[in-house]
């Protein structure tokens, strides 16, 4: 699978507005708000990317469980479990 986001990419200044008690809070804690913002925006980046990837794989996820469905799987009659 290809690559989400290019990880050694440089970083860049970017202005945000942020609820001021939840900034609060998360600098008394010593949170690391670059650190968590990339998280964030790497974990709804990935949940997107999967939702087009399905979206656009749909047809053929329906045609092959349709298949089995109808025919099972591959090596059934093998299966022990």
């Amino acid at each position: 699978m290809a690559e989400l986001y290019n990880a050694a990419a440089p970083k860049k200044a970017a202005n945000l507005s942020v609820n001021s008690d939840l900034l609060r809070k998360a600098r008394e804690l010593n949170i690391n708000l670059s650190a968590t913002l990339e998280r964030a925006l790497k974990e709804e980046l990935s949940k997107h990317e999967t939702e087009q990837w399905v979206e656009k794989n749909r047809t053929a996820i329906k045609s092959y469980n349709d298949f089995v469905e109808q025919h099972g799987c591959f090596g059934d009659e093998f299966r022990e479990f």
